[in-house]
């Protein structure tokens, strides 16, 4: 069979870039991770105690945040060239909270401890300011909308920028016509359609939650299609990330919603338009009820970020200033992948070698052919994610690839050759090759399935005869103890997060002391777009 003319074009790219007269165009993207946890006190339980102060603010530190539930923290890295800095950076960020949470635990599942319905899942409080309070009240109406037990799932978000001196080759190898910004912004909205089109392959690699607690399901039948293991357990067993499945992010009430990835513009239509469409269900629900704010509007999105997307094009917004409004000012900078499930057999979540394997990805949605999709095509590489986020594990699965169906096994493999190359790319120089053993790993993963980090887990379930919680809780432990024992401590790192943390809470009391707007002014001002 002739090589498809997709597969031409990305060799074609491949070459011009391995040919360029710096062949290091491809090194040096920035990388960050956002990783999330719940509090959770030595027995298990969801903390109800408050953001520890001296974390600092959670409404102005800029690495230590909460994200839906005042115990459900996020650790934020500043962006980094190098994997193993951010490496490092994890394992400070972690040692210094350990120091400060008392005996609370770092919860180290996706799916989320023993937890009693929603009443005992704190709203994160972000203090009296009006970005404070918005803040709170969009969470309110998260929880009004989708309850808060789905909002009690954790994850991490993989953050990639390419090197600036990647897009002017880029830009020579694609013959466009495209200058500067437009043309980053096109590049990047290509990415993003090939990671619509590819990115079933992070939940089939990583995906690490196929199980879950019975709490979860607490007042309401689990699917039939769950499995019970004894003592409270329920298992999907051949999932790879219930976390991203119909059970939990890709859930009911954003089934049928679609967002345009062909352009930036298209992007930013869409999603105004979902902001701004009345929603009859949240209608009923009313916003200002007798003084209490239950949501920000009644629309089928609050703000952007309800938009539960595999992946977001991002710019650093300014104060007040929202993020569609920051992409149309200065275009994509760049782009969250928030598929991955949190690492539980990593103390931070996530590993080097999963980090090299992301920024390869990258590099490869960014150099295939990328035809625009329609809402028909998206919709079918959504039923491929959550088909492999439900059942990836299924012998001779079958997904659809565009044109056909084609076997899961097939298609990742064909994806993994192709990544050689980039792979080979990003190596030069280094002897160490971490790009390539990267993608060993992953080809090993898919010669032997047992080794997919759902298969460990079912595995480590039966073999300990343990359930969910209880293997979850031991590890959680484990986790902790590797922190509190790891010497030396970076102690300059730990007198940075904590002078960080100390300024934050000052800067909390300054944007508090300088609100003059009412609340319900404020909101508006912000929707509007008028805010600055």
């Amino acid at each position: 069979m002739p090589p498809r003319r997709s597969d031409i074009q990305f060799e074609r790219r491949l070459a011009g870039l391995i040919n360029a007269r710096e062949r290091a165009v491809l090194k040096g993207g920035l990388k960050g991770i956002e990783r999330e946890a719940l509090r959770v006190t030595p027995e298990g339980r969801i903390s109800q105690a408050p953001h520890a102060e001296a974390l600092g603010s959670a409404l102005t530190h800029p690495h230590i945040t909460t994200d839906y539930s005042e115990a459900l923290i996020e650790l934020v890295t500043p962006p980094f060239a190098e994997t193993w800095e951010l490496q490092q950076y994890l394992c400070d960020i972690h040692q210094f909270v350990y120091r400060h949470i008392g005996d609370e635990l770092l919860w180290v599942t996706s799916m989320p401890c023993v937890l009693g319905g929603d009443a005992e899942i704190p709203i994160a409080n972000f203090g009296s300011s009006n970005i404070g309070r918005m803040k709170h009240v969009y969470r309110v109406g998260l929880g009004l909308r989708y309850g808060r037990v789905m909002q009690a799932i954790s994850g991490v978000h993989f953050n990639y920028s390419f090197p600036e001196q990647l897009w002017p080759v880029l830009q020579d190898v694609r013959e466009s016509k495209l200058k500067g910004q437009r043309f980053i912004d096109e590049s990047y909205f290509s990415l993003l359609r090939n990671y619509r089109r590819f990115g079933w392959l992070i939940l089939y690699l990583f995906g690490v939650s196929p199980a879950l607690c019975r709490s979860f399901f607490a007042g309401r039948e689990p699917p039939a299609d769950l499995e019970a293991r004894g003592r409270g357990t329920l298992i999907a067993p051949y999932a790879t990330s219930l976390r991203m499945s119909d059970l939990g992010y890709r859930n009911k009430n954003q089934a049928g919603v679609h967002v345009s990835v062909n352009s930036l513009d298209e992007y930013v239509r869409d999603l105004s338009r979902l902001i701004s469409t009345p929603h009859p269900e949240y209608e009923a629900h009313g916003v200002e009820v007798d003084g209490e704010w239950r949501q920000l509007n009644a629309n089928v999105l609050q703000i952007e970020n309800e938009y539960y997307s595999f992946i977001r094009p991002k710019r650093i917004a300014r104060s007040g200033e929202r993020p569609t409004k920051a992409l149309l000012r200065g275009g994509v900078q760049y782009v969250e992948m928030r598929s991955l499930d949190v690492g539980a057999f990593d103390p931070v979540g996530v590993n080097q070698r999963k980090l090299y394997f992301l920024e390869a990805f990258a590099a490869l949605c960014l150099l295939r052919e990328s035809p625009p999709l329609s809402a028909a095509e998206s919709a079918r590489y959504e039923d491929n994610h959550l088909l492999v986020a439900s059942r990836g594990r299924v012998p001779d699965l079958m997904l659809w690839s565009g044109t056909r169906p084609l076997a899961l096994s097939d298609w990742a493999a064909e994806i993994l050759d192709q990544m050689q190359g980039i792979c080979e790319l990003l190596d030069a120089g280094d002897n160490a090759k971490p790009f390539a053993n990267a993608l060993a790993l992953q080809r090993a993963k898919l010669a032997d399935p047992a080794q997919l980090p759902s298969a460990r887990l079912l595995d480590e379930l039966n073999s300990q005869g343990v359930s969910f919680f209880e293997l979850a809780l031991g590890m959680s432990r484990l986790h902790r103890d590797y922190f509190r024992d790891l010497y030396p401590p970076n102690e300059q790192r730990l007198a940075e997060l904590h002078t960080e943390a100390q300024d934050s809470l000052a800067q909390q009391q300054a944007v508090e002391a300088a609100d003059r707007l009412p609340f319900r002014a404020f909101v508006d001002r912000y929707l509007a777009g008028t805010l600055i």
